[in-house]
């Protein structure tokens, strides 16, 4: 059996993520969030709940304990937040780390888009930068995920590139990046040491079609 830790798991990707996976007896759960009361109805043989702050070393530290992957997926302080879980996976031996981030974070959005994508978020990328940073010296096992613009279609539709290559398209379904990380969770010896940005083909733009 292999066990998930979810950070940030009241999340929306997250949401179909543990949708995917709550039946799966292979793999057990362990959610971690502010607020416990959210997720609490999912509390399962399968699934642990457990209410905690990132920021809470000891908390965080006794959450990893006995994890074989953590899929983080976290909004706000992301450089910080990626330190205090790289130091506790360090602490417990945890080697497996899937990570979304967002695309940008290596100037591999270009022409109007990435214009308007810097405009719109630019700070936050600069985060996410010096997380990605942190993760790739870290030494762990890790894959870095970086969507583009997220919509709530119910589909699943995408492809992913490597680190180094443009991103041209400016959508993606969560429900995409969603069956990204289930791929990940279930076969974790694919995509290691990679950075790759998923986005739905064929809707290439100068923003997202919602944005219009």
């Amino acid at each position: 059996m292999a066990n998930v830790l979810i950070l940030g798991a009241g999340g929306q990707v997250p949401a179909h993520v543990i949708e995917r996976l709550k039946t799966n007896k292979a793999i057990k759960l362990t959610l971690y969030l502010r607020n416990a009361n959210r997720l609490e109805k999912l509390q399962s043989a399968n699934i642990r709940v457990v209410e905690g702050d990132i920021l809470d070393s000891k908390k965080l530290t006794d959450a990893m304990q006995g994890q074989d992957i953590v899929y983080v997926n976290i909004n706000g302080q992301e450089d910080l937040l990626t330190q205090q879980i790289l130091n506790a996976m360090q602490t417990v031996g945890v080697k497996r780390l899937i990570f979304i981030a967002a695309i940008g974070i290596y100037d591999e959005v270009s022409g109007d888009f990435g214009k308007w994508n810097e405009k719109m978020i630019g700070p936050i990328l600069q985060r996410y930068k010096q997380a990605a940073n942190q993760i790739e010296a870290s030494g762990i096992d890790y894959t870095i995920l970086r969507p583009t613009w997220y919509t709530d279609k119910d589909e699943i539709d995408y492809k992913f590139t490597q680190k180094g290559t443009p991103i041209t398209c400016t959508e993606i379904s969560r429900k995409s990046v969603a069956d990204m990380v289930v791929n990940l969770i279930e076969k974790p010896e694919l995509y290691i040491g990679t950075s790759l940005g998923l986005e739905k083909p064929g809707t290439e733009g100068n923003k997202p079609s919602f944005m219009q």
